[in-house]
């Protein structure tokens, strides 16, 4: 790892240190939010508005590079497209819950359906959309770290202001509902919130990818605590180890970040669902 932390510190080598500081930044909200969806278990949601997002980058793209339109960008199309869909999906969980698998399937096909076609009709658009496709943390500008921050404080601030309603939200709608809190509107922030956290995630890891790090270190967590708050901590520590680890792993044997990211996510997993007591009764037994 010499030559990773030679250019950690090397004055002419910013983008190293940008991803670094990204990569530790973005963790809290990849850990407190990836925990709301691990134990609410709606990873398919996630999934529907991460990939309900490409309908909003392809009309950013569309419109910035057909009708010079600089300040519509393609992470604010991805915010308003992730922010919208969210707002679809809680208004159909809240008024009919059995045609809820649909709307998602159709909310994640016409996003990506959506953002097809705009590309198609956009100069270099295949080429722009690669990179929110699979990401790329070492890319990142002092723009993207702003912008990551005041996302990252938004959510962080939200889920301190709401943590006992989250909570409430999350094990028990009912009772939260016989207690006078508003449950639908608690679920529309929450959603809107783990819209925020994918846009933060595009940059790093890229929307294929993405659900994999939001999953993957709660569930890890899981098996660590049972309790809320220790899961949020230890998933946003394995946050900042994964990706720390993924940048340094990246970049002293030249791969890709955002698949070495997830290789090391995805290892730490298997190994954490091993089960080691298991096989060591067995051995025992057998002996």
């Amino acid at each position: 790892m010499t030559d990773f932390f030679n250019a950690l510190i090397d004055p002419n080598m910013p983008i190293i240190r940008y991803a670094l500081i990204i990569g530790i930044i973005a963790s809290f909200a990849f850990g407190i939010i990836g925990t709301y969806i691990v134990v609410n278990r709606i990873s398919y949601i996630a999934g529907a508005i991460s990939h309900s997002i490409i309908g909003g980058i392809g009309a950013a793209l569309y419109f910035q590079k057909n009708y010079n339109l600089e300040w519509c960008h393609p992470n604010l199309g991805a915010l308003v497209s992730a922010i919208f869909s969210a707002g679809i999906i809680c208004l159909v969980l809240e008024k009919n819950k059995q045609r809820a698998d649909t709307v998602i399937g159709a909310v994640w096909a016409i996003g990506m359906a959506t953002g097809l076609l705009f590309i198609s009709k956009t100069p270099g658009g295949n080429n722009s959309l690669h990179g929110y496709l699979f990401g790329d943390i070492l890319l990142v500008s002092f723009q993207d770290l702003l912008l990551i921050i005041i996302l990252d404080l938004i959510i962080m601030i939200t889920v301190f202001i709401f943590y006992n309603k989250f909570l409430a939200v999350s094990f028990d709608r009912e009772y939260a509902k016989t207690r006078g809190i508003n449950t639908a509107l608690y679920h529309l922030i929450l959603l809107i919130l783990i819209a925020l956290t994918i846009v933060l995630l595009l940059k790093i890891i890229g929307i294929i990818m993405l659900i994999a790090l939001l999953t993957l270190p709660p569930a890890i967590a899981g098996r660590l605590s049972k309790k809320m708050l220790p899961m949020m901590l230890y998933s946003t520590l394995l946050s900042m180890l994964l990706t720390s680890g993924g940048i340094a792993a990246s970049y002293q044997y030249n791969t890709s970040c955002g698949p070495t990211i997830i290789l090391l996510t995805g290892a730490l997993y298997l190994i954490s669902v091993i089960p080691f007591e298991t096989i060591k009764r067995k051995m025992k037994s057998t002996k």
